[in-house]
């Protein structure tokens, strides 16, 4: 692999060399030229309003969309994927995720860490690689972005951006580079996606305005709430300031009905009691929990966008952007488990037990006194995320030849868990419990006995009333310049300079000890899960629960706790075990050279990156710890990290006809660990006594990418499409378990948790990808794609694969559309195959085949009116999770959600 990257490297130098040279043989010639011929026209002008012709939409409808998103990839240097908005606030899906997915290789999920499967897209992946190898920009910059859900604030934190913070209607277009370039920021492992907005002095008109009001039906609630946006952009009749602002609020219910199995199937210990009397067990997996879950979440986002242009002279455009989006996302999630842990590991089952492929398939146990055969979690969460941005942009033709742009910035996210009342009662006191599983594609069938009302409650728990909060945070400041040549075969360079300093922190500073909770929350109200609970996943297993409603839970919790503040010593609730921040400071430099000949065209390039890390966490220590509180003692632990490296890429263009490209690339490029695989300090969950942790010493991913990709654009709105791709990755991030010793909340003693734990591995993808599409006479439409994609690791699993995370070997997308001057209708399906997600406590699990159906319907009464209807989730998927054939892991159903929307136009 390092003479690959070796021989890439040289041949790109060897090319800049040349670039030179041949430059250099021409400037004679360029130079009489010009001498020779007058005034000159403006070559950095005449591309910028090459660049802003193809930018700017003009047309409207899917038609248009689908025309302008053909143009742009066409005349693009790079390979690349492109969704314009069919109009102002209008993208050809309600979600911006939910749009990329219909693209050849890109994946989305609905999760970013154990919270499960959900009904909305919220992270995006390119070829066959987790979210966090894939960058997010807006308009070419990072974004901060944090998480509402607890563990993604803290234990799980990755780089990837979620998109639930970014409503579609900000977007004019969304690029999807699928190969690098020297100027394009790094990060990504074999691109980027980057979100583009609209600029006032882009749009047309000097007045324009767009306002959508309607509502969102989620059928699984059964709620439906307000959704609403609104756009206004002005700009001078001489087209020298402008002014847009746009803002939404937009609100909606969730429910999600599942069967979880919380840190998957236990094993039975060869040397254990039970094993000694039934050696038929001995090494035999048993659940440790099985759960009946119901999840419900209130999302309510709200904020805007702000740009400002002011272009004091022809050659001088200043702009000034702010963005602001936060959502309120309070959840509530009741588990009302078997609890396999209590029991199945040393109680022998009745006599009609089956074994089948290592696990214990069918098997009923009779209720001993004193053993609990019910664990119940009842978890409300007030939760919330936020993301804003600023920057400051200069866009400046220096000269003739020469334009600049430079740009400040900053930009925050937050994810904050400022409480959590949270209640676990035991159940059914010797009642006995019996399951039958059907391997991973059904749930568990699974009963207890016993008392499982209120009053057969037979101990609380209460934990994690604390504070929880993510902070992600980044400066920035680009200086980019172009050079563009008169003749020749080089068209220009491109030069710059970019330096970033971002932190990541996770910080748990104060909590709550409870006191006499239960004396108060024993009488509280309650009520029931609802009717026909997860009728649509199957399985038979208790449905007709009981649960305190989230009133009654926080009145309890938080009239019998002491909030704990301001206290960072043993007497406090400072978590120090849940803290870590990771500092780093990016500098990088690079050199690009533009080609083009006749019928060709390309670029070369290096771009040098220098990163410094400060990375600091905890460990816990008994014995001389720096800090402690009432959660334990624990060592303060700082690491630095320094990484240099230079970047080569390479992008050829060949006209083989009119209609027919062919596009060459290769390029390496440099994807930093996550940021809790970094510096997380080790947590562990009491349920399962399993865990994670972090990892300083991981190195960056480096991957050496090719492609080669032919396009034929054999008609208007038409394109058929093949692209071989490779990624090699060396130090890529996989997760080892190992035991550790870590502070019981439970107990508050050291306690041994088997912990994950992620090391670098090296790593390969290769794939293909084809797409088709052709409007069918005048009104109507199809497309369809496909992506394969084969990826492995050095790294071993405990299952005994090689998977990398993300990966899913198979996806396609299949749609179709219609419209006239009056009406428009979308159609799409999305299907994607099985592929790893993480560790469910010491073992790897996968997220099952997926297909998902929408479609979308509009209608324009007026020039000034329109309806829209999209429908996502039409066939109302189960979101199946497993570990192996044998053993699922959780089912979820999320039910269809209808959103209805008119449209002003003015």
């Amino acid at each position: 692999m390092s003479h690959r990257k070796t021989l890439l490297t040289a041949s790109i130098l060897a090319s800049l060399c040349l670039a030179g040279a041949l430059h250099a043989q021409d400037a004679g010639q360029t130079t009489t030229e010009a001498e020779g011929g007058g005034a000159q026209t403006s070559n950095a002008q005449a591309e910028k309003d090459r660049i802003k012709q193809l930018s700017t939409i003009t047309v409207t409808g899917i038609r248009g969309s689908v025309e302008k998103a053909l143009d742009i990839k066409r005349d693009s240097s790079s390979t690349m994927e492109v969704v314009t908005a069919e109009d102002v606030g209008k993208l050809p899906a309600h979600n911006v995720a939910d749009t990329l997915q219909r693209l050849p290789g890109v994946n989305i999920s609905s999760s970013s860490a154990d919270e499960g499967g959900f009904d909305e897209a919220d992270r995006v992946s390119l070829r066959g690689t987790s979210p966090s190898l894939t960058q997010t920009l807006i308009n070419g910059h990072g974004v901060g972005s944090a998480d509402w859900f607890v563990l993604s604030q803290g234990n799980n934190v990755g780089r990837s951006v979620s998109y639930t913070l970014l409503p579609s209607e900000l977007v004019s277009r969304v690029e999807v580079h699928k190969s690098s370039e020297a100027r394009f920021q790094d990060g990504g492992t074999t691109g980027n996606v980057n979100i583009i907005t609209r600029k006032p002095l882009d749009f047309e008109k000097q007045y324009t305005g767009n306002l959508s009001v309607g509502a969102v039906y989620a059928d699984a609630p059964g709620k439906t709430d307000p959704q609403f946006s609104g756009l206004f952009n002005y700009k001078n009749d001489t087209n020298t300031f402008g002014m847009l602002v746009q803002a939404f609020k937009q609100k909606r219910h969730l429910r999600r009905e599942a069967q979880e199995i919380p840190g998957g199937f236990a094993v039975i210990d060869a040397a254990s009691p039970l094993a000694q009397s039934n050696p038929d067990l001995a090494g035999v997996s048993v659940p440790g929990l099985l759960g009946s879950t119901l999840f419900e979440q209130v999302r309510d986002r709200k904020g805007g966008l702000v740009e400002l242009q002011v272009r004091p002279s022809d050659d001088l455009t200043l702009g000034l952007s702010g963005f602001y989006s936060k959502m309120e996302a309070n959840n509530y999630n009741r588990n009302f488990m078997l609890w396999g842990g209590s029991f199945a590991t040393s109680q022998a089952p009745e006599l009609g037990y089956t074994v089948q492929d290592g696990v214990l398939t069918n098997a009923t146990y009779a209720g001993v006194p004193g053993t609990n055969y019910v664990v119940y979690d009842m978890i409300y969460r007030e939760a919330s995320s936020k993301t804003q941005y600023y920057t400051l942009d200069a866009d400046w033709n220096l000269s003739d030849n020469v334009s600049a742009k430079f740009q400040a910035g900053t930009t925050k996210g937050v994810g904050e868990t400022p409480r959590q009342f949270i209640a676990e009662v035991t159940a059914a006191n010797g009642g006995g419990a019996s399951w039958t599983t059907h391997g991973n594609s059904a749930p568990v069938d699974w009963n207890v006995g016993g008392d499982i009302s209120p009053a057969g409650v037979t101990s609380f728990g209460t934990w994690g009333n604390q504070e929880v909060r993510a902070l992600d945070k980044e400066n920035w400041f680009t200086a980019d310049f172009t050079q563009y040549f008169n003749a020749g075969m080089v068209q220009s360079f491109n030069y710059g300079v970019r330096y970033a300093k971002h932190s990541r922190e996770a910080q748990s500073p104060e909590g709550a000890t409870p006191g006499d909770i239960w004396s108060t929350l024993q009488n509280g109200a309650t009520a029931n899960y609802p009717g026909g609970f997860a009728e649509g996943i199957g399985g038979s297993f208790p449905r007709d629960l009981w649960y305190f409603t989230p009133d009654a839970l926080k009145s309890a919790i938080t009239g019998n706790s002491t909030w704990l503040s301001n206290d960072d010593g043993p007497t406090g609730r400072h978590n120090y075990g849940a803290e870590w921040s990771v500092d780093e400071k990016n500098l990088a430099a690079y050199f690009q050279v533009n080609f083009e000949g006749e019928n060709w065209s390309g670029n070369a390039g290096l771009r040098y990156i220098k990163i410094e890390q400060d990375i600091d966490t905890y460990f816990a220590d008994t014995v001389s710890p720096d800090v402690s509180s009432l959660f334990g003692a624990w060592d303060r632990r700082h690491y630095d990290n320094k990484h240099s490296r230079v970047l080569p890429s390479a992008n050829l263009k060949f006209n083989l006809a009119q209609d027919l490209v062919l596009r060459l690339a290769a390029s390496q490029t440099q994807t930093l660990p996550d940021y809790s695989a970094l510096g997380a300090s080790s947590w562990g969950s009491d349920l399962n006594k399993t865990g994670g942790g972090g990892n300083p010493d991981l190195k960056p991913v480096i991957s050496t990418n090719v492609d080669a990709g032919l396009e034929w654009y054999f008609m208007p709105r038409g394109l058929l499409s093949a692209t071989a791709y490779s990624m090699d990755m060396k130090d890529y991030v996989a997760y080892g378990v190992q035991t550790q010793m870590l502070f019981s909340e439970l107990t508050n003693q050291l306690e041994a948790y088997q912990v994950s734990r992620p090391i670098n591995a090296d790593a390969k993808v290769r794939g293909v990808e084809l797409a088709y599409q052709q409007p069918i006479g005048e009104y109507f439409g199809i497309n369809t794609n496909y992506t394969y994609a084969d990826g492995s690791s050095d790294f071993t699993w405990a299952d005994g694969s090689d998977h990398l995370l993300g990966t899913s070997k198979n996806t396609y997308n299949v749609g179709a559309y219609f419209e006239n001057d009056t009406f428009g209708a979308r159609v799409s399906y999305t299907r994607r195959s099985s592929f790893l997600i993480g560790l469910s406590g010491t073992r790897p699990y996968y997220q099952d085949s997926l297909g998902t159906l929408s479609a979308s319907l509009s209608y324009k009464a007026t020039d000034w009116l329109s309806f829209s209807l999209d429908a996502l989730n039409l066939n109302n998927p189960t979101i199946k999770y497993y570990q192996s054939e044998a053993i699922p892991t959780s089912f979820y159903e999320n039910g269809r959600q209808y959103y209805l929307n008119a449209h002003l136009n003015f």
